[in-house]
């Protein structure tokens, strides 16, 4: 499909997936979940070094917004990318940056 023939509710959502991701600890999530791997909070948290009400708060952003989804095993709860295609947007930004 190309951009060209998205409505303008497929651009606003694309819009808004894009907003979610544009935090540096979003991008990192998503970079830890590339290549179709799932991972708890406590596992996300302890990655990026910081709290895990902080990244509970991240993940519970990028789910609403449809970047992740999240599947409960047991106690578990995984988190994972909703759309592997996602991960060419981190990896595009990350070819970008690196000058």
């Amino acid at each position: 499909m190309n951009i060209k023939d998205l409505t303008i509710e497929q651009l606003e959502e694309a819009a808004n997936m894009l907003k979610a991701i544009a935090h540096p600890m979003r991008i990192a999530i998503l970079n830890y979940l590339d290549d179709g791997k799932k991972l708890t909070v406590t596992e996300i948290h302890e990655l990026l070094k910081i709290e895990q009400s902080t990244t509970s708060h991240h993940l519970g952003i990028l789910k609403d917004k449809g970047v992740l989804s999240s599947k409960r095993e047991g106690k578990n709860t995984y988190y994972f990318l909703k759309h592997a295609n996602l991960s060419n947007i981190v990896n595009c930004v990350s070819k970008c940056t690196m000058g």
